[in-house]
């Protein structure tokens, strides 16, 4: 699938179908919303003056960009922070931002960025050749105590930090002079320059990195340990963080910034897990808008008045397999599981119209062809005769699902789990329900080792690349699928070095091939994921990579 203008970015009507195009009123920001400065390369002289209140389905986890892997935190710190690489908002391409240009040598490994000369940190710090490299520094060599669980997008694109020097892709990173900087590589990486635009990759200031001790976990925020520097976010963006107090987070425009400033002054980000008490909201205007419309909202916005803006498809849900649970290392009951799964059954009425079923794990848009994965058809029969063959003897299988949350690739978990238990349930699986708060660190619970047989989890892929996906799930051995296969490693690493073209969509091909073999988690569907919007605005910048800052946000004038 192709991203095709306003036809990508379309409305839809709320009603029956949930279907095609277009509630008049809202439109998508047009193609000019990569920001740019005005030929002094000062604000612009109308300072914004509105209030926008946002709706999200979960607090954010933190505000450091690059420690976060969850969606709310990186919709609030691209508010603030930008990376090198930006997003076309038409083809999601990448684009300058505080790069204004970049070149690639012969090999593909070594980079020189030249870079915009109107920009300061929020701070007052300069930005500059020093800052970059002092982000690439720290980012390589990330100290393993503030790693979290492990599943960070520095190592599923670069594969290493400094404690294995062998296997890192990053090699160094040189200020040339104070606005052009080199980055070296060990080896070509085609998604080198997508990846800078993914959020976890925006530059901090240093001085702000260095006084908050990023890299210490010394603060708990809603039962975690983050940064200080998590709490005190500082970048380049259109806006500065004010206060993030429960709840709420609340912005203000940065009123140096080099870009356009927009209309926004204000922007609160308030927490509603429960979809419909978004949608009340709206309806009494609390808030200007919210992410992540279920099937059960959109009547009711449609009766109301109200906009929903479509986005691409561009995440995947999946059903996780942990092989180091006992029986599940077994190939024979893991392709039991994808043969008790009736996918139409579990899309129809769960999701958006538009939403497909997944038989791979890399979007349609990425252009990688499906056609030579193995199909597990829905077979319950054959389901249970692999249970026989793999001498599965009826024994407890953990099921962990997570509740009063809204993601973009699972909009009803509880019912989604329901669904799946009783698809399971029917082939011969003995299955036992862990529902999990999502707010009582979820992620961790399913990304890290544990007695845990299934769980539910999807990517919402953040940059135009095949490996967002695939590398981020299989590139490297993780506790949450506990799947060791020298073989896929290899394929993954190669595909990676090859330039873009035929002989690479042919690698992740074959990929796609390996990983529907070897099934160590099964591709759900790429869900359609949608916005609902006050009649207030005019422009929202719909981005399938949730590229969305809010200085392009256009309301009309009351």
């Amino acid at each position: 699938m192709t991203d095709s203008g306003m036809g990508r970015r379309s409305f839809l009507r709320a009603g029956a179908l949930l279907g095609a195009l277009a509630l008049a009123g809202c439109t998508a920001t047009p193609p000019d919303g990569i920001a740019t400065a005005s030929p002094t390369g000062s604000p612009s002289a109308s300072a914004p003056q509105a209030t926008f209140t946002f709706a999200t389905a979960a607090r954010p986890s933190t505000l450091d960009p690059f420690l976060a892997t969850d969606t709310e935190s990186h919709r609030v710190s691209r508010q603030i922070m930008e990376g090198l690489v930006g997003v076309d908002p038409l083809t999601s391409a990448p684009a300058p931002l505080l790069a204004e240009s970049w070149t690639e040598s012969e090999d593909g490994r070594t980079y020189t960025f030249t870079l915009r000369r109107d920009v300061t940190f929020q701070d007052g710090e300069p930005f500059n050749a020093d800052a970059v490299c002092a982000n690439f520094d720290r980012w390589y060599n990330l100290p393993v105590s503030a790693r979290g669980s492990g599943n960070l997008a520095y190592k599923a694109v670069f594969n290493a930090f400094s404690d294995s020097p062998e296997l890192a892709v990053y090699k160094a990173c040189t200020a040339v002079d104070e606005y052009t900087v080199q980055v070296e590589l060990a080896t070509r990486l085609t998604g080198f320059i997508p990846a800078l635009a993914a959020p976890e990759f925006a530059m901090a200031s240093p001085a702000a990195l260095k006084q908050h001790a990023a890299d210490a976990l010394s603060v708990e925020k809603d039962g975690q340990k983050i940064s200080a520097y998590g709490l005190h976010p500082v970048g380049t963006g259109p806006f500065t963080l004010e206060s993030w107090e429960g709840d709420e987070v609340r912005l203000a425009a940065y009123p140096g910034y080099w870009g356009r400033q927009g209309q926004i002054s204000t922007v609160v980000f308030t927490t509603m897990a429960n979809p419909q008490t978004r949608l009340r909201a709206l309806k009494t205007g609390d808030v200007d808008g919210y992410d992540l419309v279920t099937v059960a909202d959109v009547d009711d916005l449609a009766r109301n008045g109200l906009q929903i803006l479509q986005r691409d498809p561009y995440s995947v849900l999946y059903l996780g397999i942990n092989e180091a649970f006992p029986g599940l290392d077994n190939v024979k009951m893991r392709q039991a599981v994808a043969h008790a799964i009736d996918k139409d059954a579990l899309l129809d009425g769960l999701f958006l119209n538009g939403t497909k079923q997944a038989n791979q794990f890399v979007p349609e848009k990425l252009g990688v062809s499906s056609g030579t994965v193995t199909s597990y058809g829905y077979d319950p029969e054959k389901a249970a005769d692999l249970l026989k063959e793999a001498g599965y003897d009826g024994a407890e299988l953990p099921f962990y699902y997570p509740r009063h949350v809204t993601r973009a690739y699972l909009p009803t978990p509880e019912r989604v789990y329901a669904e799946l238990s009783r698809q399971l349930t029917a082939a011969g699986f003995n299955i036992k329900p862990v529902p999990v708060e999502w707010s009582d660190d979820y992620l961790h619970k399913v990304q890290s080792s544990g007695d845990r047989a299934f769980h539910l989890l999807g990517v919402s892929g953040t940059y135009d690349d095949p490996d967002n996906f695939v590398g981020t799930l299989f590139g490297s051995y993780t506790e949450e699928l506990a799947y060791d296969d020298a073989q896929l490693l290899s394929k993954i690493d190669r595909a990676r070095t090859l330039k873009a073209g035929p002989e690479q969509a042919e690698a992740y091909e074959a990929i796609a091939d390996r990983i529907s073999t070897r099934v160590p988690a099964i591709p759900l569907a790429f869900p359609i994921s949608a916005l609902a919007l006050s009649p207030r605005v005019a422009s929202y910048p719909t981005s399938p990579l949730l590229n969305e800052v809010f200085n392009r946000i256009e309301l009309r004038k009351q």
